[in-house]
């Protein structure tokens, strides 16, 4: 009997609203002296915090489904700017370069986003699943941060390698890299707390804690 959730349907919409953000922020890189990483970044680990949230309290399953969303949506305006920036502006319109500036994604853009973010999501929701299971739930901790520790790596070296590899030197690529990491590791870190709070906040009022014991794993199953 399938579940009537109170809040599923509102994490899943904070989810795909911060990645779709997050990846128009990601046009303006920005120097914090001790960082140096795209604009998005100060969102978007924010969605590896949903992304634990989804698999601690409604499984894989669900967490499976929107990824996918989340992927479709991103997807989606990708190709929307692509088209609105080839179309022929209209006469008096003067901010077709700044509209290429910022929105005129490339498809490599789009492709290295895409893949990282597929990669990322997918096995950060995985290890988190497998991690609850073998520790009987126990040490929340351990599976939100060992989840995202391997999650945002795989999305920042898959991003910025596809992304900007003979575009920009060797070394600015390790320092975005490193960078991008380390930041979005420590604001999982940061964020433990507060993800503690909302997860029980959601296994309260949900009458809900998923084990993915059987759960088909394939990331591309529809059951």
């Amino acid at each position: 009997m399938q579940k009537n959730y109170k809040y599923l349907g509102a994490i899943s919409v904070f989810f795909v609203s911060i990645l779709l953000i997050s990846d128009v922020a990601s046009s303006k890189i920005v120097d914090l002296k001790w960082f140096t990483f795209d604009g998005g970044t100060l969102l978007f680990p924010l969605s590896y915090i949903f992304g634990d949230v989804l698999t601690e309290v409604y499984g894989y399953k669900r967490s499976r489904q929107t990824i996918w969303l989340g992927f479709a949506m991103t997807l989606l305006m990708s190709v929307i700017f692509i088209v609105v920036g080839k179309l022929p502006p209209a006469a008096g319109w003067d901010n077709q370069a700044a509209y290429d500036a910022i929105l005129g994604l490339t498809p490599r853009i789009v492709i290295a986003s895409l893949i990282a973010y597929f990669a990322g999501e997918f096995s950060n929701s995985y290890i988190l699943a497998k991690m609850k299971i073998w520790t009987k739930g126990k040490m929340l901790w351990a599976r939100t941060i060992g989840s995202t520790i391997v999650g945002e790596l795989l999305d920042s070296m898959l991003f910025i390698v596809i992304a900007f590899w003979g575009v920009f030197p060797t070394s600015i690529i390790i320092t975005l890299i490193v960078s991008n990491y380390i930041f979005k590791t420590a604001v999982e870190v940061l964020f433990t707390p507060l993800t503690y709070k909302v997860i029980g906040f959601l296994k309260k009022h949900e009458s809900e804690d998923y084990y993915d014991v059987g759960t088909n794993f394939n990331p591309f199953s529809v059951k």
